[in-house]
Protein backbone atom coordinates (compact mmCIF):
# COMPACT_ATOMS: atom_id res chain seq x y z
CA UNK A 1 0.00 0.00 0.00
CA UNK A 2 1.30 3.28 -1.05
CA UNK A 3 2.06 5.80 1.94
CA UNK A 4 0.79 9.37 0.65
CA UNK A 5 1.23 10.90 3.79
CA UNK A 6 3.05 14.01 3.75
CA UNK A 7 6.35 13.89 6.37
CA UNK A 8 6.26 16.72 9.03
CA UNK A 9 9.45 19.24 9.48
CA UNK A 10 10.62 17.18 12.25
CA UNK A 11 11.58 14.32 9.98
CA UNK A 12 12.35 16.59 6.97
CA UNK A 13 15.08 18.02 9.64
CA UNK A 14 16.33 14.86 10.32
CA UNK A 15 17.00 12.89 6.73
CA UNK A 16 16.13 15.98 4.15
CA UNK A 17 19.30 16.66 1.78
CA UNK A 18 20.73 13.05 2.94
CA UNK A 19 19.21 10.02 2.62
CA UNK A 20 19.67 10.44 -1.23
CA UNK A 21 23.40 11.14 -1.11
CA UNK A 22 25.87 8.06 -1.30
CA UNK A 23 27.72 8.51 2.15
CA UNK A 24 31.72 7.44 2.06
CA UNK A 25 32.41 3.66 3.31
CA UNK A 26 28.34 3.15 4.18
CA UNK A 27 28.52 6.14 7.15
CA UNK A 28 25.79 7.66 8.39
CA UNK A 29 26.36 10.56 9.28
CA UNK A 30 27.45 13.57 6.55
CA UNK A 31 31.07 13.52 6.06
CA UNK A 32 33.19 16.85 6.34
CA UNK A 33 34.80 17.13 3.39
CA UNK A 34 37.44 19.42 3.39
CA UNK A 35 39.22 19.33 -0.17
CA UNK A 36 39.46 22.62 -1.57
CA UNK A 37 39.52 21.09 -4.97
CA UNK A 38 38.00 17.49 -6.89
CA UNK A 39 40.42 15.89 -9.51
CA UNK A 40 39.38 13.83 -12.58
CA UNK A 41 40.53 11.24 -14.84
CA UNK A 42 38.97 12.44 -17.55
CA UNK A 43 39.07 15.95 -19.31
CA UNK A 44 35.46 15.44 -21.46
CA UNK A 45 34.09 14.22 -17.81
CA UNK A 46 35.64 17.24 -15.96
CA UNK A 47 34.51 19.78 -18.87
CA UNK A 48 30.86 18.76 -18.08
CA UNK A 49 31.13 19.20 -14.32
CA UNK A 50 31.94 22.48 -15.09
CA UNK A 51 29.90 23.39 -17.53
CA UNK A 52 26.99 22.02 -14.96
CA UNK A 53 26.33 19.50 -17.50
CA UNK A 54 27.10 16.46 -15.12
CA UNK A 55 26.76 16.71 -11.20
CA UNK A 56 29.66 16.64 -9.36
CA UNK A 57 32.14 19.20 -7.57
CA UNK A 58 35.29 20.84 -9.13
CA UNK A 59 36.06 23.98 -6.16
CA UNK A 60 34.69 24.24 -2.81
CA UNK A 61 34.44 28.21 -2.97
CA UNK A 62 31.35 27.12 -5.61
CA UNK A 63 29.74 23.89 -4.67
CA UNK A 64 31.34 21.21 -1.67
CA UNK A 65 29.53 17.27 -0.90
CA UNK A 66 29.01 18.47 2.59
CA UNK A 67 27.60 22.15 2.21
CA UNK A 68 25.62 20.76 -0.78
CA UNK A 69 23.65 18.28 1.78
CA UNK A 70 23.28 21.42 4.32
CA UNK A 71 21.64 23.54 1.44
CA UNK A 72 19.37 20.70 0.47
CA UNK A 73 17.83 20.14 4.26
CA UNK A 74 16.99 23.93 4.10
CA UNK A 75 15.65 24.01 0.65
CA UNK A 76 13.44 21.12 1.64
CA UNK A 77 12.23 22.38 4.83
CA UNK A 78 11.57 25.56 2.98
CA UNK A 79 9.71 23.85 0.66
CA UNK A 80 11.70 25.35 -2.26
CA UNK A 81 13.06 24.21 -5.16
CA UNK A 82 16.91 25.61 -5.34
CA UNK A 83 19.30 27.04 -2.45
CA UNK A 84 22.09 28.65 -2.02
CA UNK A 85 24.48 29.17 1.09
CA UNK A 86 26.71 32.15 2.23
CA UNK A 87 29.55 32.15 4.92
CA UNK A 88 26.83 34.24 7.69
CA UNK A 89 23.59 35.37 7.57
CA UNK A 90 24.76 38.73 6.26
CA UNK A 91 26.87 37.72 3.57
CA UNK A 92 23.18 35.84 2.55
CA UNK A 93 21.27 39.20 2.60
CA UNK A 94 24.01 41.68 0.94
CA UNK A 95 25.07 39.25 -1.62
CA UNK A 96 21.17 38.73 -2.23
CA UNK A 97 20.40 42.63 -2.56
CA UNK A 98 23.66 43.61 -4.74
CA UNK A 99 23.08 41.01 -6.69
CA UNK A 100 19.56 41.93 -7.60
CA UNK A 101 19.45 45.84 -7.17
CA UNK A 102 21.39 48.13 -10.21
CA UNK A 103 21.64 52.30 -9.70
CA UNK A 104 18.29 53.78 -10.27
CA UNK A 105 16.49 50.51 -8.51
CA UNK A 106 14.35 51.46 -5.96
CA UNK A 107 14.15 48.93 -2.65
CA UNK A 108 10.73 49.32 0.24
CA UNK A 109 11.37 47.88 3.50
CA UNK A 110 10.59 48.68 7.24
CA UNK A 111 12.22 50.64 9.62
CA UNK A 112 13.39 47.96 12.51
CA UNK A 113 14.73 45.18 10.80
CA UNK A 114 18.59 43.96 12.09
CA UNK A 115 21.24 46.04 12.88
CA UNK A 116 22.97 44.95 10.27
CA UNK A 117 20.42 45.18 7.49
CA UNK A 118 19.53 48.49 8.52
CA UNK A 119 22.89 49.41 7.75
CA UNK A 120 22.59 48.42 4.53
CA UNK A 121 19.46 50.50 3.56
CA UNK A 122 20.77 53.28 4.76
CA UNK A 123 24.93 53.62 4.24
CA UNK A 124 25.77 51.05 1.38
CA UNK A 125 22.58 50.99 -1.14
CA UNK A 126 22.52 54.74 -1.14
CA UNK A 127 25.97 55.05 -2.64
CA UNK A 128 25.26 53.01 -5.58
CA UNK A 129 22.42 55.31 -6.51
CA UNK A 130 19.68 52.94 -5.22
CA UNK A 131 16.66 54.40 -3.68
CA UNK A 132 15.52 52.99 -0.25
CA UNK A 133 11.80 53.27 1.15
CA UNK A 134 11.98 52.41 4.67
CA UNK A 135 8.59 52.58 6.04
CA UNK A 136 6.62 52.14 9.76
CA UNK A 137 6.76 48.45 10.37
CA UNK A 138 3.91 46.69 10.65
CA UNK A 139 1.64 50.06 8.94
CA UNK A 140 0.45 47.95 6.51
CA UNK A 141 -1.31 50.78 4.62
CA UNK A 142 2.05 52.65 4.69
CA UNK A 143 4.02 49.93 2.76
CA UNK A 144 1.12 49.23 0.33
CA UNK A 145 1.47 53.04 -0.77
CA UNK A 146 5.03 53.05 -0.95
CA UNK A 147 4.70 50.02 -2.93
CA UNK A 148 2.39 51.22 -5.23
CA UNK A 149 4.53 53.90 -6.62
CA UNK A 150 6.83 51.14 -8.14
CA UNK A 151 10.02 49.30 -6.99
CA UNK A 152 12.18 46.34 -7.12
CA UNK A 153 12.50 44.59 -4.70
CA UNK A 154 10.68 44.35 -1.08
CA UNK A 155 12.14 43.08 1.73
CA UNK A 156 10.48 41.69 4.72
CA UNK A 157 11.43 40.70 8.43
CA UNK A 158 8.83 38.70 10.32
CA UNK A 159 8.96 38.67 13.44
CA UNK A 160 11.47 41.77 13.29
CA UNK A 161 14.75 41.77 15.61
CA UNK A 162 14.52 42.31 18.22
CA UNK A 163 11.18 44.10 18.63
CA UNK A 164 8.91 40.73 16.79
CA UNK A 165 6.88 42.94 15.01
CA UNK A 166 5.01 41.42 12.47
CA UNK A 167 3.97 42.29 9.06
CA UNK A 168 1.45 40.10 7.23
CA UNK A 169 3.42 38.08 4.56
CA UNK A 170 0.40 37.75 2.42
CA UNK A 171 -0.70 40.89 1.66
CA UNK A 172 2.35 42.55 1.17
CA UNK A 173 3.63 39.83 -0.99
CA UNK A 174 0.23 40.61 -3.14
CA UNK A 175 0.88 44.33 -3.07
CA UNK A 176 4.28 43.40 -4.16
CA UNK A 177 3.89 41.75 -7.35
CA UNK A 178 0.76 43.54 -8.24
CA UNK A 179 3.63 46.16 -9.67
CA UNK A 180 6.03 43.22 -10.33
CA UNK A 181 8.45 43.27 -7.51
CA UNK A 182 10.19 40.34 -5.90
CA UNK A 183 9.75 39.73 -2.36
CA UNK A 184 12.19 38.59 0.28
CA UNK A 185 11.80 37.26 3.67
CA UNK A 186 14.04 36.91 6.54
CA UNK A 187 12.91 34.11 8.63
CA UNK A 188 15.44 33.80 11.06
CA UNK A 189 13.44 34.29 14.07
CA UNK A 190 10.99 31.76 13.14
CA UNK A 191 12.55 29.20 11.19
CA UNK A 192 10.72 26.84 9.17
CA UNK A 193 9.40 24.94 11.45
CA UNK A 194 7.29 27.62 13.10
CA UNK A 195 6.33 29.56 9.23
CA UNK A 196 7.25 28.91 5.91
CA UNK A 197 6.76 32.50 3.75
CA UNK A 198 7.34 30.58 0.30
CA UNK A 199 3.82 29.36 0.94
CA UNK A 200 2.39 32.40 1.52
CA UNK A 201 3.52 33.76 -2.07
CA UNK A 202 7.70 34.93 -0.94
CA UNK A 203 9.83 34.74 -3.72
CA UNK A 204 13.29 34.23 -1.77
CA UNK A 205 13.37 33.50 1.64
CA UNK A 206 16.99 33.78 3.58
CA UNK A 207 17.96 32.56 7.30
CA UNK A 208 21.16 33.40 9.34
CA UNK A 209 22.20 29.41 10.19
CA UNK A 210 23.91 30.61 12.84
CA UNK A 211 20.70 30.64 14.67
CA UNK A 212 18.19 28.65 15.30
CA UNK A 213 19.23 26.47 12.57
CA UNK A 214 22.46 25.29 14.18
CA UNK A 215 21.35 26.01 17.48
CA UNK A 216 24.37 25.85 19.34
CA UNK A 217 26.55 28.72 18.87
CA UNK A 218 29.28 27.19 17.41
CA UNK A 219 28.98 27.60 13.50
CA UNK A 220 28.76 30.83 10.81
CA UNK A 221 25.92 30.39 7.89
CA UNK A 222 23.59 32.19 5.85
CA UNK A 223 20.81 30.54 2.96
CA UNK A 224 18.90 31.73 0.56
CA UNK A 225 15.87 29.89 -1.04
CA UNK A 226 13.81 30.12 -3.59
CA UNK A 227 11.53 28.60 -6.44
CA UNK A 228 13.03 30.31 -9.18
CA UNK A 229 15.94 28.22 -9.88
CA UNK A 230 17.27 31.00 -12.36
CA UNK A 231 17.57 33.74 -9.78
CA UNK A 232 19.02 31.48 -7.31
CA UNK A 233 21.69 30.85 -10.07
CA UNK A 234 21.87 34.27 -10.25
CA UNK A 235 22.70 34.48 -6.23
CA UNK A 236 24.90 31.71 -6.52
CA UNK A 237 26.97 33.29 -9.22
CA UNK A 238 27.61 36.42 -7.47
CA UNK A 239 28.53 34.27 -4.57
CA UNK A 240 30.85 32.34 -6.19
CA UNK A 241 32.98 34.88 -7.80
CA UNK A 242 32.45 37.11 -4.60
CA UNK A 243 33.63 34.45 -2.61
CA UNK A 244 31.01 34.35 0.49
CA UNK A 245 31.59 30.41 0.61
CA UNK A 246 30.04 28.31 3.48
CA UNK A 247 32.99 26.31 5.43
CA UNK A 248 32.61 22.38 5.06
CA UNK A 249 33.10 22.19 8.72
CA UNK A 250 30.46 24.91 9.38
CA UNK A 251 27.97 22.88 7.13
CA UNK A 252 28.35 19.83 8.97
CA UNK A 253 28.04 21.48 12.68
CA UNK A 254 24.84 23.13 11.22
CA UNK A 255 23.58 19.88 9.62
CA UNK A 256 24.44 18.34 13.06
CA UNK A 257 22.14 21.05 14.79
CA UNK A 258 19.73 20.56 12.62
CA UNK A 259 18.74 17.28 13.81
CA UNK A 260 16.97 18.48 17.02
CA UNK A 261 15.66 21.86 15.24
CA UNK A 262 12.17 21.25 15.81
CA UNK A 263 12.35 19.88 19.17
CA UNK A 264 14.09 22.88 20.26
CA UNK A 265 12.08 25.14 18.38
CA UNK A 266 8.88 23.30 19.86
CA UNK A 267 10.63 23.68 23.11
CA UNK A 268 11.02 27.46 23.09
CA UNK A 269 7.74 28.38 21.71
CA UNK A 270 6.25 26.97 24.91
CA UNK A 271 9.04 28.40 27.20
CA UNK A 272 8.76 31.62 25.59
CA UNK A 273 5.04 32.14 25.70
CA UNK A 274 4.83 31.11 29.21
CA UNK A 275 7.90 33.62 30.25
CA UNK A 276 6.12 36.75 28.11
CA UNK A 277 3.02 36.08 30.49
CA UNK A 278 4.65 36.28 33.67
CA UNK A 279 6.83 38.88 32.15
CA UNK A 280 3.78 40.88 31.07
CA UNK A 281 2.42 41.21 34.89
CA UNK A 282 5.54 41.78 36.74
CA UNK A 283 6.02 45.56 38.45
CA UNK A 284 9.72 46.28 37.07
CA UNK A 285 8.77 44.67 33.36
CA UNK A 286 6.76 47.79 31.34
CA UNK A 287 6.45 46.53 28.29
CA UNK A 288 6.61 42.83 26.74
CA UNK A 289 7.00 42.23 22.76
CA UNK A 290 5.81 39.01 21.76
CA UNK A 291 3.53 37.82 19.05
CA UNK A 292 2.12 35.26 21.22
CA UNK A 293 0.23 37.40 23.52
CA UNK A 294 -3.32 38.34 23.03
CA UNK A 295 -1.68 42.14 23.80
CA UNK A 296 0.34 42.33 20.75
CA UNK A 297 -0.71 44.18 18.19
CA UNK A 298 -0.58 41.95 15.44
CA UNK A 299 -1.16 39.03 17.14
CA UNK A 300 -4.19 37.87 14.89
CA UNK A 301 -1.92 37.74 11.95
CA UNK A 302 0.96 36.06 13.56
CA UNK A 303 -1.76 33.52 14.83
CA UNK A 304 -2.77 33.33 10.74
CA UNK A 305 0.58 32.97 9.20
CA UNK A 306 2.83 31.08 12.03
CA UNK A 307 2.44 27.34 13.51
CA UNK A 308 4.24 28.75 16.55
CA UNK A 309 5.48 32.19 17.95
CA UNK A 310 9.27 31.23 18.25
CA UNK A 311 11.45 31.74 21.33
CA UNK A 312 12.32 35.49 20.75
CA UNK A 313 10.89 37.93 23.33
CA UNK A 314 12.08 41.66 24.44
CA UNK A 315 10.94 43.44 27.34
CA UNK A 316 11.68 46.94 28.73
CA UNK A 317 12.53 47.41 32.05
CA UNK A 318 11.93 50.28 34.30
CA UNK A 319 14.48 52.43 34.43
CA UNK A 320 15.94 52.21 31.49
CA UNK A 321 19.37 51.64 30.67
CA UNK A 322 20.40 51.98 33.86
CA UNK A 323 18.14 49.14 35.61
CA UNK A 324 19.96 46.76 32.71
CA UNK A 325 23.51 47.61 33.97
CA UNK A 326 21.86 46.38 36.87
CA UNK A 327 19.24 43.54 36.31
CA UNK A 328 21.28 41.71 33.16
CA UNK A 329 24.26 40.39 35.12
CA UNK A 330 22.89 38.78 38.15
CA UNK A 331 21.11 35.88 35.26
CA UNK A 332 22.79 32.87 36.71
CA UNK A 333 20.76 31.11 33.10
CA UNK A 334 21.63 33.40 30.47
CA UNK A 335 24.61 34.30 28.60
CA UNK A 336 25.17 37.70 28.34
CA UNK A 337 26.37 37.76 24.35
CA UNK A 338 25.48 39.11 20.95
CA UNK A 339 23.96 36.30 19.41
CA UNK A 340 20.15 34.21 19.69
CA UNK A 341 18.52 30.81 18.93
CA UNK A 342 20.75 28.62 21.04
CA UNK A 343 20.13 25.56 23.13
CA UNK A 344 21.02 28.53 26.09
CA UNK A 345 19.31 31.41 27.14
CA UNK A 346 21.26 34.23 25.71
CA UNK A 347 20.17 38.01 26.54
CA UNK A 348 21.38 41.54 26.31
CA UNK A 349 19.92 44.97 24.82
CA UNK A 350 19.92 46.27 21.43
CA UNK A 351 22.72 48.99 22.03
CA UNK A 352 25.26 46.09 21.89
CA UNK A 353 23.38 43.26 20.26
CA UNK A 354 21.49 43.70 17.24
CA UNK A 355 21.77 46.98 16.63
CA UNK A 356 25.49 47.91 17.84
CA UNK A 357 26.35 49.83 14.60
CA UNK A 358 23.07 52.11 14.84
CA UNK A 359 23.06 55.55 17.34
CA UNK A 360 21.15 56.31 19.94
CA UNK A 361 18.89 57.95 17.49
CA UNK A 362 19.05 55.66 14.90
CA UNK A 363 17.38 53.42 17.48
CA UNK A 364 14.51 55.80 18.74
CA UNK A 365 13.59 55.68 15.10
CA UNK A 366 13.17 52.54 15.25
CA UNK A 367 10.56 51.98 17.78
CA UNK A 368 13.60 50.47 20.15
CA UNK A 369 13.66 51.87 23.69
CA UNK A 370 17.37 52.22 25.17
CA UNK A 371 15.79 49.91 28.26
CA UNK A 372 15.05 46.98 26.05
CA UNK A 373 16.41 43.36 26.76
CA UNK A 374 16.42 41.12 23.88
CA UNK A 375 15.57 37.66 25.18
CA UNK A 376 16.50 34.41 23.53
CA UNK A 377 14.85 31.72 25.20
CA UNK A 378 16.95 28.58 25.81
CA UNK A 379 15.92 25.13 26.03
CA UNK A 380 16.43 25.11 29.92
CA UNK A 381 13.31 24.29 32.56
CA UNK A 382 11.26 27.10 32.24
CA UNK A 383 10.08 27.85 35.65
CA UNK A 384 14.03 27.73 36.53
CA UNK A 385 14.60 30.64 34.03
CA UNK A 386 10.92 32.38 35.09
CA UNK A 387 12.76 31.51 38.79
CA UNK A 388 16.00 33.65 37.58
CA UNK A 389 14.37 36.52 36.33
CA UNK A 390 12.29 37.04 38.89
CA UNK A 391 15.24 37.14 41.67
CA UNK A 392 17.48 39.22 39.00
CA UNK A 393 14.66 42.06 38.92
CA UNK A 394 14.26 42.51 42.29
CA UNK A 395 17.99 43.88 41.93
CA UNK A 396 16.16 46.86 40.27
CA UNK A 397 15.17 49.47 42.74
CA UNK A 398 12.15 51.33 42.64
CA UNK A 399 12.17 55.40 41.90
Amino acid sequence: MADNRQITQATRAIWSGEKDRTMWEGCTQVPVVHSVSFGYQDIDVWQDVALEKTEGHIYSRNTNPTVQVFEDKVRELEGAESAVSFSSGMAAISNTLFTLLAPGDRIVSIKDTYGGTNKIFVEFLPKFNIDVDLCTTSDHEEMEAAIAKGCKIVYLETPTNPTVKITDIERITKAAHEVGALVIADNTFATPINQTPLSLGVDLVLHSASKFLGGHADALGGIVCGNDRDLIKKIYHFREINGASLAPMDAYSLLRGMKTLALRVEKQNQSALKIARYLQGHPKVDGVFYPGLESHKHHDIAKKQMKGFGGMLAFSVVGGFDAIRVFLPKLKYAHMAANLGCVETVVGPPAVTSHVECSREERAAMGIPEGLVRYSTGIEDVDDLIADLAQALEYIIDD
